[in-house]
């Protein structure tokens, strides 16, 4: 894609400046997500990962007495609904034909929806999973136990050729480590990838967080592409 009309990018993207999509692959790459996608031509990626960092969702969750890691959410770089809407709309445009969009919500925006964010896309839900973390968490009313994993592919939608594993329940249950305050699920992750790409295919994380599924692709032989604002 090429880069005419620099105005607006920030100077982290500048440092990328003259840079192809081969070259920002299987590496940690600091700068917007945004700016990434502006390197990868349409139909370029099998697999995507997105988790945003929702900023309407914060300030709901701003009880007074978050914990340690709710309050490291909240110093991390938080997205507008605009913002989110535009990064899924980039997503629709480099993903392959029916490729797929793991897209992680919280209960509030699995009860509101979030049709509007697909809007004038190719994206269609077409399956979600439930991770129970096997530890509650905070939680102003009920305790949080669990997170929700939107299944989304890019039209045609279809399933022969496109999902290879059928043992993955919609209900997955996996302690963690935490590493980072956006930390998810590896094995989850790395099954997510097995079932919907080939050796060699591209996945990407514009929103990488802690890198988890960079180190997945490179246990399974995938080819990554991702960044975010801190390493």
């Amino acid at each position: 894609m090429k880069l005419n009309n620099l105005e607006g990018f920030g100077p982290l993207f500048l440092f990328f400046k003259g840079k192809n999509m081969e070259e920002l692959m299987n590496k940690k790459n600091q700068m917007n997500g945004l700016d990434l996608m502006t390197f990868i031509d349409n139909e370029k990626i099998k697999l995507a990962f997105f988790d945003p960092q929702y900023r309407g969702v914060m300030d709901k969750l701003n009880y007074g007495n978050e914990g340690s890691r709710q309050k490291k959410r909240a110093e991390l770089p938080q997205m507008s609904e605009e913002i989110i809407i535009n990064f899924i709309s980039e997503i629709n445009r480099v993903l392959v034909p029916s490729g797929h969009l793991m897209l992680w919500i919280d209960k509030f925006h699995l009860v509101e929806g979030i049709h509007k964010w697909l809007k004038n896309t190719n994206l269609n839900i077409v399956d979600m999973i439930t991770w129970d973390k096997g530890k509650i968490g905070m939680g102003y009313r009920s305790r949080r136990k669990s997170e929700y994993l939107m299944i989304i592919q890019k039209s045609p939608k279809r399933v022969k050729g496109c999902w290879t594993l059928h043992n993955i329940p919609d209900v997955w249950q996996e302690k963690i480590i935490i590493t980072h305050a956006h930390s998810k699920p590896p094995l989850l992750q790395k099954a997510l990838i097995e079932a919907t790409t080939n050796e060699g295919d591209l996945v990407m994380d514009p929103a990488s967080g802690g890198w988890s599924v960079f180190e997945c692709c490179k246990e399974i032989n995938r080819n990554f592409i991702g960044s975010d604002l801190i390493l």
